[in-house]
């Protein structure tokens, strides 16, 4: 029986030298391919993504040439644009690369919703930037506008800023859940997902403007497929106390318990490494096996050799 994966690849997966055309994130995508077919004779592979450069650019495209009869698409949509964009340059990439093996590619991408708690204190206090930059006077202009939550961000000018609530759970889980069991490779919750909630009296799907961290949705989502490993794929090949400093130690084997510990400590920041832990260590307590590393060393770190591993303990 093959173990079950989900890997998370980190936001800048395609961009990791500043790539920003299409064509240059196919090359990398390429690359991201090569690695996930390699692993399709051992691994059942389901893969999340992050869209936050690609959603960037979605948004100010959409904000730029946004006219009355062209209106600019809301967030929830554009997070749906990123997903399709980015699934397709996945799914070409590992067609790709299992037809140079000669190989029958099975892969699909599930443009995937994930369910919020409209109730979530996440929406009281709006915190993630997304967007351009705006001076200060444009920034306040756009709020009264459009109804925006705007702050300054870290001195670089004024942002519009989201809700980023926690992932409750993702409608198109059975249909995922059956792919795979059907053995093809799954792209599903890009970006976190699209962020949608029920509505009390009929239960309805609506959409809301928000952004899902991918590590959380990412590991909501190896819940829901019941997968025996996560996988955070990140810029480094492990998890760091002391991080850039001289005193810098890598982490290998932890547990859940151990490394939550140290998130107390404030060893992780949050935007940073600080999702990757708590997602680890959360799919860890429920009884899998939490992974952060590079793509570079998750073919040795999903055979327990390389990586920070955490466990249940």
């Amino acid at each position: 029986m093959k173990k079950r994966v989900v890997l998370a690849l980190g936001g800048n997966a395609l961009q990791k030298n500043g790539e920003t055309t299409a064509e240059a994130q196919k090359v990398v995508a390429a690359e991201v391919g090569e690695v996930v077919v390699s692993l399709a004779d051992k691994y059942e592979i389901v893969i999340a993504h992050g869209n936050g450069p690609q959603v960037g650019s979605i948004l100010i495209h959409e904000e730029a040439a946004g006219t009355e009869k062209a209106p600019a698409m809301p967030l929830e949509t554009a997070v749906a644009m990123s997903q399709g964009q980015i699934g397709y340059w996945l799914t070409q990439a590992i067609n790709n690369a299992f037809l140079k093996r000669g190989k029958n590619p099975k892969v699909a991408t599930v443009v995937s919703q994930v369910v919020v708690d409209k109730k979530d204190s996440a929406f009281m206090d709006p915190t993630k930037p997304i967007g351009q930059f705006y001076t200060q006077k444009e920034a306040k202009k756009l709020a009264k506008e459009k109804g925006w939550v705007v702050k300054e961000d870290a001195g670089r000018g004024w942002r519009r800023v989201v809700a980023s609530p926690r992932p409750v759970d993702i409608v198109e889980k059975k249909s995922i859940l059956e792919l795979v069991k059907d053995g093809v490779i799954v792209i599903a919750a890009g970006g976190g997902g699209i962020p949608v909630y029920r509505t009390r009296a009929l239960k309805r799907l609506k959409g809301v403007d928000a952004v899902i961290d991918k590590d959380f949705a990412a590991e909501k989502l190896a819940e829901l497929v019941k997968a025996d490993i996560f996988v955070s794929v990140t810029a480094v090949p492990n998890v760091y106390i002391n991080f850039g400093l001289p005193s810098q130690e890598a982490l290998t084997n932890v547990t859940a318990d151990e490394i939550l510990k140290l998130k107390k400590y404030g060893y992780f920041k949050a935007g940073s490494m600080l999702p990757k832990v708590e997602a680890a260590a959360t799919f860890a307590k429920k009884g899998g096996t939490g992974i952060i590393t590079d793509i570079e060393s998750l073919k040795a770190a999903l055979a327990g050799k390389a990586g920070t591993i955490v466990q249940k303990g």
